[in-house]
């Protein structure tokens, strides 16, 4: 049935109007509500054979235990994939369109080779380190907005330089200076406090993966004494501090009862920094945490889940799930002399991370022991990053205290955003962390009842479906249904419809339930509201 005429004319009509339509051709090409994808465009023909190390011990492990891995993902599935968890943004129509079309046996690794090399990379991991770092102006982190600034942009120079970690982790320890002239200073000021005490738990947590408030009191005490001596100053320029070694002014447990969270007395000779020795021992290769976090982390964010799992809760009783795989990441970190950008290669290219994330076991073990590609929703920044590129409008971003106040250019992709006090009620209710402890799970990429109603019959969305200069680019090029429908599913999923879902565009279009324009609107409204499309799958 025809729409009235006049529907067009009263925004909350036409968004219900095409919100229903949306959700009808969505029911008409999957079940409702569903969190992974149906086989068919999403896997591969034929099983490849291992690729790198990664693969004989995943593998090798999962064969053991007779736990049947999936199948390989088609190169849709990894071209929109591998775009997502390495830069955070989607591939264009252009590019999904020339990766199809290769036939170079080599392309993934090829593409592999360029997404590292792009400045998203550098965007989308400095989101992430930011996380970490508690990177934010305002209460309960009061780094003000010039140290976001210089922090942030200090974070993503080291990531886009390639910088060795163990180099970035020790100028995060050992620096001193000002919070606006000397960045990584700010580490010790992005805390909700300044005692010893505090700065040792965010080490442990940070570099250790560990939370050392469930040591034992004298562990504690033993790791606090190494920032004693921290000092802090204010100048006569507004909101600066000074971060410095204070040789004469010990808060708190002496240098001298330091202990290394090994359990080794620490030898520091008079007037050495205290926080030098430990950056000194933390960075050694021999060191049991530092490495092998860092490798959980980058693992963890390639693969949905750390193989020790939350990525900071390394302890006795939590034990990783694949220890030979923990070990070799670790080795391999260590080998490559810290260079994250080798270990990111190395993951990309296993056959493990290429699975389909269609399992094909029911064993209870088989997540945890990655016999398939863990789905999960797109972070909050990577969505509207998305829905903005699809539709070719951008977002406004501001903060709430603005002290002294707050400026974003237009066009600012969410992933770029420095500071973790800048936000808008769409980053807030899709689960954005407040960046006000470090810890992983400060981030939500649950799914609530409000975050589906807000896609599928929001005025947000809807405006920028109907204001989309994309959608009336494709509209205005030539071809029939099938060239429309080709043109939205590259432009929304990064791959071709399939036969279904050509019949599927093809039927409403000659159904005469709405314009041209409004089919496109329509279609495009339904395919963001599926799980294809809100999940990495």
């Amino acid at each position: 049935m025809r729409a009235p005429r006049n529907a067009g004319k009263d925004p909350g009509r036409r968004a219900t109007r095409s919100a229903v339509a949306a959700l009808l051709f969505l029911a008409a090409l999957a079940p409702a509500g569903a969190a992974a994808p149906q086989a068919g465009p999403f896997e591969a023909r034929s099983h490849s054979a291992p690729g790198n190390r990664i693969d004989q011990l995943v593998f090798g492990r999962l064969k053991e235990l007779g736990i049947r891995p999936a199948r390989p993902c088609s190169d849709a599935v990894f071209l929109r994939r591998v775009h997502l968890d390495v830069i955070g943004t989607l591939p264009t129509p252009r590019e999904a369109r020339a990766f199809l079309r290769d036939r170079d046996p080599e392309r993934r690794a090829a593409l592999i080779d360029r997404l590292l090399e792009r400045g998203e990379f550098a965007d989308y991991q400095a989101m992430r380190w930011c996380d970490l770092l508690r990177v934010k102006a305002e209460f309960p982190i009061n780094l003000w907005p010039n140290a976001v600034q210089a922090y942030h942009r200090w974070i993503r120079t080291g990531i886009a330089e390639n910088t060795p970690y163990d180099r970035f982790a020790r100028e995060l320890l050992t620096s001193s200076g000002s919070c606006f002239r000397v960045p990584p200073v700010n580490f010790y000021r992005a805390l909700q406090g300044s005692e010893p005490e505090a700065i040792a738990r965010a080490v442990a947590l940070t570099f250790m993966g560990s939370r050392a408030e469930g040591w034992p009191p004298e562990r504690q005490a033993g790791l606090t004494a190494f920032f004693s001596q921290v000092g802090y100053k204010s100048t006569a320029e507004w909101k600066e501090e000074i971060v410095f070694f204070d040789a004469g002014g010990a808060a708190g447990t002496p240098p001298g009862s330091a202990v290394f969270p090994d359990g080794t007395p620490a030898s520091i000779p008079a007037g050495k920094d205290p926080r030098a020795v430990f950056a000194d021992w933390l960075i050694a290769p021999e060191n049991p945490w530092f490495a092998r976090c860092a490798a959980n982390r980058v693992w963890g964010w390639l693969q949905g889940r750390g193989i020790v799992h939350e990525p900071d809760d390394f302890r006795e009783d939590n034990p990783p799930s694949h220890p030979e795989l923990l070990a070799f990441l670790e080795r391999e970190l260590i080998e490559a002399r810290f260079d994250l950008k080798h270990l990111y290669r190395l993951i990309l290219s296993s056959r493990t991370y290429q699975l389909s994330s269609i399992p094909r076991s029911d064993d209870p073990r088989a997540e945890a022991l990655f016999a398939w590609y863990s789905i999960r929703r797109l972070e909050a920044e990577v969505l509207i990053d998305a829905l903005c590129q699809i539709t070719g409008t951008s977002e406004e971003y501001t903060s709430a205290i603005p002290e002294p106040f707050t400026f974003v250019p237009e066009g600012q992709r969410a992933i770029q955003l420095s500071d973790g006090s800048i936000s808008s009620s769409f980053l807030e209710m899709f689960g954005r962390p407040p960046r006000d402890t470090g810890l992983s799970s400060e981030r939500d990429d649950q799914p609530t009842a409000a975050q589906r109603l807000h896609l599928l019959n929001s005025s947000h969305v809807r405006d920028k479906l109907e204001k989309s200069r994309e959608l009336r680019a494709q509209l205005s090029s030539a071809g029939g249904p099938g060239g429309f429908a080709t043109r939205l599913y590259l432009l929304i999923l990064s791959r071709h419809p399939t036969r279904e879902e050509l019949d599927a565009v093809r039927a409403y279009v000659e159904s005469g339930a709405a314009s041209r324009r409004e089919v496109a609107v329509d279609v495009a409204w339904a395919l963001i509201n599926s799980a294809e499309f809100l999940y990495r799958h």
